[in-house]
């Protein structure tokens, strides 16, 4: 069977196939989403008249890194190289593009794996249960996305200080919202909110911070793209040197782990705000790289496969995301080199996005990495969801001029250093493990026995290898049930 998934509640399965057979719904499993060629033709045919955020059934099987944005199907992993003249470094820094998910960031992913593997084991009931989405940022809107086509009843909880873009899109989709107080730092009202509804057995809470489904999928899904990608680039001699990726719920790290049984040299680096520096010093404050939400550190987070934080300055994203977005930064850009298709491309990166790139650029200044090394990273969303906060940068601090352009190159860019990155020793791996204890034993209900067990390598491999082959065999096997109804 499987860890996550505790039983099986067949005649929840067969009412919800009927519902499935009525909207015409296939799941992919995970499989497909790995290699999504391999999807129904009968799928394939109706993604060529599906708008990639419309909420129809056949989007499910776009929950992959490989859709083409040109024809509507699959194609290679989708990824932008960010060259040397930006970054300063000789490494190799590839960030992959979320954009170009459902929803336009990859966290709809993450959602997929915590919701369908109880909805196909019967285990939610769409009948009775509604999903509760917590998230600081993205993974709420995934939520919401995936209840949607699958005709489940979402409520999402985000902080009120997230951009207005979340909320609108939010309500437009038909989810409840609720808005729990402070910004993406504020987890533990998050988790304040998810216990009064805990209280009502109609709510199913699935909290990204603990399901495990949601590191699974980035094990087996953004791993192996990251692994297609780095084989579609690379040249004699290159070396998958280092993979960067924004706690937040610590989903998406766990890529790192996959890497590393293929590259056992490449090393994970865990990001976040030094404004909040969770995992750099115990610290805690407010910041502004949505979505990393941090104070803690997640239930799900292997900490002894990481090898390094690299806490960034949010004034330094916000300055880049204008240097990159703004007429004048894309001239001042111009003048240095940068090409008009890569100019045209670095709205591809979020604020969350700048900083992964910002973190690759610290990992290659503090290893020596040359041009034989590539780091990967993970550019979650796009500018589009913070064109407010642009407008916003422009009411406080006025026009972006070439001037500003240049303090953001030489300043955030050319100037990053190696400070507030640190290498971790394994007792310093094991103080942050042993951070868990606090927000999870002892205010959320984990046990003193697993928290144990999490030090243990085992632990992690046995999870991610044979969850995702425990849900594929669910999700086929509700398909044919499906298909009998």
């Amino acid at each position: 069977m499987s860890r996550i998934v505790k039983t099986f509640n067949g005649e929840v399965v067969k009412r919800t196939a009927k519902r499935c057979k009525e909207r015409g719904i296939i799941i992919p499993t995970f499989a497909q989403m790995r290699h999504p060629e391999t999807a129904p033709e009968s799928i394939k045919a109706r993604l060529k008249h599906v708008g990639l955020w419309d909420v129809d059934p056949a989007n499910l099987f776009r929950i992959t890194w490989k859709n083409d944005p040109k024809t509507g199907l699959f194609a290679g992993p989708n990824y932008l190289e960010i060259p040397s003249v930006i970054t300063g470094v000789k490494a190799r820094i590839v960030g992959m593009v979320g954009k170009y998910f459902p929803t336009g960031a990859h966290k709809v992913g993450a959602a997929f794996a915590c919701l369908v593997p109880r909805l196909v084991s019967g285990e939610f009931d769409p009948d009775h249960h509604k999903a509760v989405w917590p998230s600081t940022g993205n993974y709420c809107r995934g939520g919401a996305f995936d209840s949607a086509v699958l005709g489940c009843t979402a409520i999402a909880i985000l902080p009120e200080n997230m951009s207005k873009e979340r909320f609108t899109w939010l309500a437009e989709i038909g989810s409840e919202v609720i808005a729990t107080p402070g910004c993406e730092s504020n987890v533990k009202e998050i988790y304040d909110k998810c216990w009064e509804l805990k209280a009502d057995p109609q709510y199913m809470i699935f909290n990204q911070f603990e399901e495990f489904g949601n590191p699974v999928w980035h094990y087996n899904v953004t791993g192996p793209a990251i692994e297609d990608a780095f084989n579609a680039i690379k040249t004699p001699g290159s070396r998958l040197a280092a993979y960067a990726s924004a706690t937040g719920s610590a989903g998406t790290i766990a890529a790192g782990d996959y890497l590393k049984t293929l590259h056992p040299a490449c090393k994970t680096i865990a990001t976040e705000a030094i404004q909040c520096p969770t995992l750099l010093m115990n610290g805690f404050g407010d910041h502004r790289i949505e979505g990393i939400g941090d104070k803690h550190v997640p239930w799900v987070h292997n900490v002894r496969n990481t090898d390094a934080v690299a806490a960034i300055d949010d004034e330094d994203c916000m300055r880049i995301l204008r240097l990159f977005n703004e007429p004048a930064g894309k001239a001042y850009l111009a003048e240095m080199g940068v090409s008009k298709e890569t100019i045209e491309q670095l709205g591809l990166l979020g604020i969350s996005g700048v900083c992964n790139m910002l973190a690759a650029i610290k990992a290659a200044k503090y290893w020596e990495l040359n041009e034989n090394d590539v780091i990967f990273t993970i550019f979650t969303d796009s500018v589009e969801m913070y064109r407010s906060r642009l407008e916003e940068q422009t009411e406080a601090h006025g026009a972006f001029t070439s001037v500003s352009a240049a303090k953001a190159q030489v300043g955030s860019l050319e100037r990053q250093g190696v400070d507030n990155f640190k290498e971790l020793t394994f007792p310093e791996k094991k103080a942050i493990h042993n951070l868990k204890y606090y927000t999870w034993v002892e205010q959320q209900g984990k046990t003193y026995e697993e928290i144990n067990a999490q030090w243990q390598p085992e632990y992690w491999t046995q999870l991610f290898t044979e969850e995702a082959e425990a849900f594929d065999r669910l999700i086929e096997k509700f398909n044919a049930e499906v298909a009998r109804s």
